[in-house]
């Protein structure tokens, strides 16, 4: 994994995310419908096992993955955030679940969000981070929105929520913006 630091908010701490992270409770996150409704995460079943595979997958590349702790009401590890590095190119595409259903509507994925993007377009020396969601997510879509981020397009009927196609919304944000 990339020499993921430590980042700290008001209201969060960033930690590099270790083994100590996988947790029984963290795999129920992604074992619930609700938590996972927009993500394709919906789609799988997981273990902690399996939780592991993708954490070994950060190890000697590019990319980033923090565990998002929650300092001041006690709810301790709420989510996880990971960045896709194309190192070549000075991009990262941002993605982020909040899986603690109490942590929901509090602000904390935004500043979470506005965290790795004011890092990854400064000391990460990044030029641009992207980011998608499918449309009907509309908390993720105001996060990106507020962010600075804008709409560089829309896949339509790009995904199925349910049986039905549902667009994605394609966004971007520049260093010098």
């Amino acid at each position: 994994m990339a020499k993921v630091p430590r980042l700290d908010t008001n209201r969060l701490t960033l930690m590099p995310f270790s083994a100590d992270f996988l947790t029984k409770r963290y795999v129920a996150w992604l074992n619930d419908p609700a938590v996972v409704c927009y993500s394709e995460q919906r789609h799988r079943s997981h273990t902690v096992e399996s939780c592991r595979r993708f954490v070994e997958a950060f190890v000697d590349g590019p990319n980033h993955l923090w565990a998002i702790i929650e300092k001041e009401l006690g709810f301790g590890h709420i989510g996880n955030i990971n960045t896709d590095v194309d190192a070549p190119n000075r991009t990262a595409d941002i993605a982020i679940l909040i899986g603690d259903k109490r942590a929901w509507s509090q602000g904390l994925g935004g500043e979470a969000w506005n965290a790795v993007v004011d890092y990854l377009l400064g000391p990460a020396g990044m030029r641009k981070v992207t980011a998608g969601a499918i449309a009907e997510n509309e908390a993720m879509v105001a996060i990106m929105r507020a962010s600075g981020m804008a709409e560089e397009g829309r896949r339509r009927n790009q995904m199925l929520l349910g049986d039905r196609p549902v667009d994605v919304i394609i966004t971007g944000r520049l260093a010098d913006v």
